[in-house]
C-alpha cells in the first residue's frame, strides 16, 4: 500500500503588500529586496482572519479537486507554527469546519518543513490502513514579523496550501520521506517570547521577543548544504539520480539558495518551482502552495518524479519524493 496525492488546493489572503509598500514602512527598496531575495509582493491575512481561515479554505479546494469527501477522512495533518491559538489543535478546528466527524487531528511543528514532516507521518498512517489524510500547510506569519525589523519584515506572507493523500495499489505516490534536525542550531531561527521558557510579560513585548529573529547569512550556507546532500539521500534512496527529476518543489525562502541548490545538483532551473517572487516565505504554507499552482498549470503530470524540500527553524531539514 501507497500513499498517493490525489488532490492539492491553496489559498492566498486578498491584501497585497508589495515591496513599494515597504518602502514606506521601513527603510529597504525593491531592488534590493528583489536582488537579495527574489520577493516582490506577499500576501497578508486581513484582520481577525486566522490560521484555520485560511487552512480551511484551502482544504477545501484539495479535498474538491481529490474527489473526497470530508466525512471520509480518517486524519487531518496541520503544518504551522502561527496556529489559532496555543490550544486547541488547529487541525481540530479544521476538522470541525469542514465536518470530518472521523477523522482524527493534530498539528505539527517544524516550521518551513512542517509540510514534508506531515506528509511524512501522513504516509506511515496510509500504510497501516488509513484510506485518506489530509495534510494542511498554513501560516499567518505577518502576526509573528516584526514590521520595524527591515532584515526579516521583507521576507515573510501569510497563506495556505493542502494536499489529500489516498491509499493506493499503484506504483505511484509518495516514494520515501527524508527527515532531519539538529537543535543545536535553534537560534539561527526563531521566536524567543510567548511560551513557557520565556512567557509573556510587559518586559518581553518591549523587547520585541514575540517576533521571529534569523541570522541570514548563517541560515544561508545551512539551508544550500542541507538541501543538496538531502536531495542526494533521496535519490540514491530510491535508485535515482537528478536527471531522473521532473519537478522540484523547494521551499520558497530566498531565490539565491534555491538557485545555489540547483547549481549544485545540476539540475536545470526550468524544472525548479519557484513563486516566492509572489507570495514571500509562508514556511509550512510554502511547499503546499507552490505545489499546487504546479499542478494546476500542468507542470506536473502522471508519472513524473516529484520532489519537495524544505528546510526551516529547528533546524529541520526534509526531503519527499514522489511519483505523481
Amino acid at each position: 500500500m501507497r500513499a498517493r496525492i490525489t488532490g492539492t488546493g491553496s489559498y492566498a489572503p486578498e491584501r497585497v503588500l508589495t515591496n513599494a509598500d515597504l518602502e514606506r514602512m521601513v527603510e529597504t527598496s525593491d531592488e534590493w529586496i528583489v536582488e537579495r531575495t527574489g520577493i516582490r509582493e506577499r500576501h497578508l491575512a486581513a484582520p481577525g482572519e486566522a490560521c484555520s481561515d485560511l487552512g480551511t479554505k484551502a482544504a477545501a479546494r484539495a479535498l474538491e479537486a481529490a474527489g473526497v469527501a470530508a466525512s471520509d477522512l480518517d486524519m487531518i495533518l496541520v503544518a504551522t507554527c502561527t496556529g489559532d491559538a496555543p490550544l486547541p489543535s488547529t487541525a481540530c478546528l479544521i476538522q470541525h469546519r469542514l465536518g470530518a466527524t472521523k477523522a482524527a487531528a493534530c498539528d505539527i511543528g517544524a516550521a518551513c518543513c512542517g509540510f514534508v514532516y506531515a506528509l511524512a507521518v501522513g504516509d506511515a498512517y496510509v500504510k497501516t490502513g488509513f484510506r485518506h489524510v489530509l495534510v494542511i500547510g498554513s501560516e499567518v506569519m505577518s502576526t509573528i514579523t516584526n514590521w520595524k525589523d527591515r532584515n526579516t519584515c521583507v521576507l515573510f506572507g501569510d497563506g495556505a496550501g493542502a494536499a489529500v493523500l489516498s491509499a493506493t495499489t499503484e506504483d505511484r505516490g509518495i516514494l520515501s520521506s527524508h527527515l532531519h534536525s539538529d537543535g543545536s542550531l535553534w537560534n539561527l531561527i526563531c521566536v524567543p517570547g510567548g511560551g513557557s521558557r520565556m512567557p509573556p510579560t510587559d518586559k518581553m513585548l518591549a523587547d520585541e521577543l514575540q517576533y521571529i529573529k534569523m541570522k541570514g547569512n548563517e541560515t544561508f550556507k545551512v539551508a544550500v548544504k542541507t538541501l543538496e546532500e538531502s536531495a542526494r539521500e533521496a535519490l540514491k534512496a530510491n535508485g535515482l539520480t537528478v536527471g531522473d527529476l521532473d519537478v522540484y518543489v523547494p521551499h520558497q525562502a530566498n531565490a539565491r539558495i534555491i538557485k545555489a541548490v540547483a547549481t549544485r545538483l545540476e539540475l536545470p532551473m526550468e524544472k525548479v518551482v519557484l513563486n516566492m517572487d509572489r507570495y514571500g516565505n509562508t514556511s509550512a504554507a510554502s511547499i503546499p502552495i507552490a505545489l499546487d499552482e504546479a499542478v494546476r498549470a500542468g507542470r506536473i503530470k502522471k508519472g513524473h518524479v516529484v520532489m519537495m524540500a524544505a528546510f526551516g527553524s529547528g533546524l529541520t531539514w526534509a526531503t519527499s519524493l514522489v511519483r505523481w
